[in-house]
């Protein structure tokens, strides 16, 4: 048998489709000496690509649940009982605030009746507090990934505190920093010195995440009414002296 009419094969199962030396695909080698067809290719031919199908419309339902994140979030005050955000909303930020709360007994709604009835006749507008706290810090906002490492470093500073009794029976009327809102609260005249321990505590994890401490001199208080707006001036005239407890 004539030599030229040998064609060699690779032993590896993987050289049928390999490409040849010269690149131009998988195929059977040309005889040698021979032409290759005019204006034809040593390659495999392929058909043409289908042309793409056009895509469904998104619906509106659908799009609506993802909305953009740049569209700013208008407040309603009037699903907030007319408070005013003290720092805007943003995602992806949370707010917080650390507090001692109080437990709530029966003569104490009792004794927080009366002086709503009182505070009332003054100022009508007057909302009742529905949980009551001792603050030992600001409104701050955190970022969703300080969450867990923010109150594992409240948790760690804590851990070494014992329970401790105080009074708070001094009726006191209190704003917040922005003015917006005025509240009529029991001032603690007594375990003050343990408050500013904790808030020592709590202050330290809130420079450890650069956040606003506590007031330099706080005055701690339990809050029993708050109203929109300042109207702390009108409230001292006219309803605490007749508020304040024996």
């Amino acid at each position: 048998m004539s030599a030229a009419l040998l064609v060699g094969y690779s032993s590896s199962s993987s050289s049928s489709g390999s490409e040849g030396e010269d690149g131009s695909g998988p195929g059977p080698r040309p005889e040698p000496g021979a032409e290759p067809e005019e204006g034809g290719s040593r390659g495999c031919r392929h058909p043409p690509s289908p042309p793409p199908l056009p895509r469904l419309p998104i619906p509106d339902s659908v799009l609506n649940m993802f909305p953009d994140p740049e569209d700013g979030i208008v407040d309603d005050i009037e699903k907030h009982g007319g408070r005013i955000r003290t720092f805007p909303h943003e995602r992806g930020i949370w707010a917080t605030h650390v507090w001692v709360p109080y437990e709530a007994k029966e003569d104490f709604f009792d004794l927080l009746d009366l002086l709503m009835t009182q505070a009332r006749r003054v100022l009508p507008r007057l909302v009742k507090m529905e949980e009551f706290h001792v603050s030992l810090s600001q409104s701050v906002v955190l970022r969703y990934h300080w969450i867990t490492p923010f109150v594992q470093s409240l948790k760690s500073r804590m851990a070494f505190f014992h329970r401790f009794l105080f009074t708070a029976n001094q009726v006191k009327v209190y704003t917040n920093q922005e003015k917006t809102r005025t509240f009529i609260g029991l001032e603690v005249t007594a375990g003050h010195a343990q408050f500013l321990d904790l808030v020592s505590e709590v202050d330290r994890v809130m420079e450890e995440f650069d956040l606003a401490t506590f007031y330099k001199e706080p005055s701690f208080h339990i809050s029993l009414a708050w109203c929109v707006g300042d109207v702390q001036s009108e409230l001292k005239e006219q309803a605490i002296q007749g508020l304040q407890l024996s």
